[in-house]
């Protein structure tokens, strides 16, 4: 083949690479379709994008939909977003259904609350349709010491301006919870609260829990109510048992004190006989030293030995009276 026959060849391959080249780089049929929608862009913005980084069917289809609802954004406005790590299609659908009911809301508001990691669509869907959230059983106590627990739902609406920056669904329903708990706290009787469950709703309406919230409060509506446990008296068991288990402790520690001062005096008793018994060994040897220094004479010790046998025999008959009296019967048999 000789390179007059090559050269068309060659040349037809070279526009078929570059024609592929195009249309991969500048995205044509995108272009053609913005022009079809009534978008007018210069196809050089595409290929800005591509230099930016920026996928444009990101940016130009969002902008289509919003051409077509007629909601006025720019290419730059969604550009910006895309590339601030923004969701443009989520905002350019939140644009619209806000502009359907009539709420106002500015591109830089929502692209605002969509940075924040809100979904802003759904916020404005809560805004036309309000939501309900249902808390779980929350428990309390009136002044009778009854537990009465309650469930109430919620029926919030998205406060498009609270948004950024608001506190979200755990806030309402723990405020919700304090305030029902502190409703049933300043109940007299349990029964009050059974007969007029709406006094609850009622009362946290008026608290104004929905303050720096993203939500505004619609209605508080108790779902179910029941009784719980009667921690009144559980509490007065619980403080009978504790005094009862002091009083035992005190009186344990008395006891034994009492033993300790018992034994106490037996070691008393026991040293003072040991004093006596010494003091009665002291006695033979006092005879006998006044024996041999003259002090007492031999019919003197006699006198003493005859008056202790008349005090032994004394004794002994005094025993003998004391068993008579207490068992004359016996004695009688004997």
């Amino acid at each position: 083949m000789d390179m007059a026959t090559l050269m068309p060849i060659l040349g037809v391959g070279i526009v078929i690479i570059a024609i592929i080249v195009l249309f991969t780089f500048i995205p044509v049929t995108l272009w053609i379709s913005a022009i079809a929608a009534g978008v007018r862009i210069n196809i050089f913005s595409l290929v800005g994008m591509r230099l930016r980084r920026v996928v444009p069917r990101m940016v130009i289809n969002p902008l289509i939909k919003a051409h077509k609802a007629g909601v006025d954004v720019n290419t730059n406005q969604l550009e910006s977003h895309y590339l601030a790590g923004g969701n443009v299609d989520r905002v350019v659908n939140a644009l619209i259904a806000a502009q359907r009911a009539n709420i106002e809301l500015s591109f830089e508001r929502c692209a605002a609350i969509d940075l924040a990691g809100r979904d802003v669509l759904d916020a404005v869907q809560m805004s036309v349709n309000p939501k309900v959230i249902e808390t779980p059983f929350i428990a309390g106590i009136a002044m009778d010491g009854i537990e009465v627990k309650a469930k109430a739902r919620i029926t919030v609406r998205a406060n498009i301006d609270r948004l950024v920056g608001g506190a979200g669904e755990d806030t309402v329903i723990a405020r919700v919870g304090e305030g029902i708990v502190s409703t049933i706290g300043s109940s007299d009787k349990h029964t009050e609260v059974l007969e007029n469950p709406d006094s609850i709703s009622q009362t946290v309406l008026t608290k104004g829990l929905d303050a720096g919230t993203a939500f505004e409060i619609l209605s508080i509506d108790i779902a179910d109510i029941d009784i719980g446990k009667n921690i009144g008296a559980s509490l007065q068991t619980d403080q009978a048992e504790a005094d009862k288990n002091i009083a035992q402790a005190k009186a344990e520690e008395r006891r034994a004190m009492a033993v300790a001062q018992e034994q106490e005096m037996v070691a008393r008793v026991q040293e003072m006989q040991a004093k006596v018994v010494e003091a009665e060994a002291e006695v033979p040897q006092a005879m006998a030293e006044a024996l041999r220094s003259g002090n007492i004479g031999v019919m003197d010790y006699q006198n003493l030995k005859n008056i202790m046998a008349d005090t032994d025999m004394r004794d002994m008959i005094g025993k003998l009276s004391e068993q008579e009296d207490e068992d004359p019967g016996k004695n009688k048999k004997e």
